[in-house]
């Protein structure tokens, strides 16, 4: 194992590893970053262009024309992209609805904004033409939408769901990579939550799948059909093969060495996933092997307390850091280990969500 990646007492406080594990090879592309502001007096889109070089620049703010909570929301996947990165969609938790935009070269285009058939929205999922809300408040439940071609958002008759739980504290929702499954966390019931999707857009369900450890919150799919999970009230990361819709455990409750990792990213490639250990202020790196079984690579120190979403593209990880209002840069090594190159901002302290491209 690279001495980059041993355990936490080996780190500077620098938010940097000791020895950089040296650039990944592929060659790199420039791209976007967004997040949402979240604000209570009008949230906003905050776009962040990506250079080659992995470093961030404030390009665009876009309103959505709904509004935020004014605090951080306690989900992944408030912003999400769809149609190959031409659309992209947001949560307006504080007026109960969702907003659509076309990706332009240098910012959006606001399309639509419409009632999210809930109350609370936190989180999005998007396949196609079909998108998915989160709606953690009240009750809780899931609604369907249908894209139009100028991203008008549709919402599907007979397509709210309940969750497991009225008192499900549900985190993100989000489908698998082949489509056919919709997959929610809910934290307080300890429960993987699978919708079957069908013809139409609708979906049947859930289907109440026991997480392997406490509060299950954020997830991500390694492009295949390994879902990682993270387990915020055990301080681990477990990861399940989903076949046909069933939940089969891989690697259980695999230690963050952290306190509540929270949010979770996986590059695209699937040989890495890394989880925020909120509470603390670090970043911690699995690798993923076969059938998304992990290993625990190390620790990243950052400077920001707590951390709230992060991203991934091939080369780069972004971090969401709400202490220092930035948005945290780090390349990612050929052995997984992160190397600090910039941060970007100022973002709002009651910014969600994360997205790159």
């Amino acid at each position: 194992m690279n001495s980059s990646w041993t355990r936490l007492t080996t780190f500077l406080m620098t938010g940097s590893l000791l020895a950089s594990a040296g650039p990944a090879l592929s060659a790199r592309e420039a791209g976007t970053v967004y997040t949402e502001s979240n604000a209570s007096t009008g949230n906003q889109i905050l776009v962040f262009r990506r250079a080659a070089d992995g470093t961030l620049t404030p390009t665009a703010v876009a309103a959505t024309g709904g509004m935020g909570t004014g605090a951080p929301l306690a989900s992944q996947g408030a912003v999400a992209l769809g149609g190959d990165g031409d659309w992209l969609f947001a949560v307006n938790a504080g007026s109960d609805s969702i907003s659509s935009f076309r990706v332009r070269e240098g910012g959006l285009e606001w399309a639509d904004t419409a009632g999210s058939g809930g109350t609370t929205p936190v989180s999005i999922a998007v396949s196609g033409h079909l998108l998915y809300v989160l709606n953690q408040g009240g009750a809780g439940n899931i609604a369907g939408f249908r894209i139009g071609d100028h991203g008008e958002l549709r919402m599907i008759a007979g397509s709210s769901r309940a969750l497991s739980s009225t008192s499900a504290s549900a985190e993100e929702v989000a489908f698998s990579p082949d489509q056919s499954t919709l997959v929610v966390t809910e934290k307080n019931t300890q429960t993987l939550d699978l919708y079957k999707v069908k013809a139409q857009g609708l979906v049947t369900g859930p289907t109440a799948h026991p997480s392997n450890g406490a509060g299950p919150y954020g997830f991500t799919f390694t492009g295949r059909d390994e879902l990682l999970v993270t387990e915020a009230a055990i301080n681990a990361v477990s990861s399940y093969d989903l076949d046909h819709g069933t939940l089969a455990l891989v690697s259980p409750s695999v230690a963050s060495d952290g306190a509540a990792p929270c949010w979770i990213a996986a590059t695209p490639d699937g040989r890495f996933a890394y989880a925020a250990n909120a509470h603390i202020g670090t970043i911690a790196g699995f690798s993923v092997g076969r059938e998304g079984a992990l290993t625990f690579l190390g620790l990243t120190t950052t400077a920001s307390i707590p951390l709230l979403d992060l991203a991934a593209t091939r080369d780069y990880l972004y971090a969401l850091a709400e202490e220092t209002n930035q948005i945290l840069e780090y390349q990612v090594g050929r052995d997984g280990a992160l190397t600090e190159i910039g941060q970007a901002g100022s973002i709002p302290p009651s910014a969600a969500g994360l997205v790159a491209q």
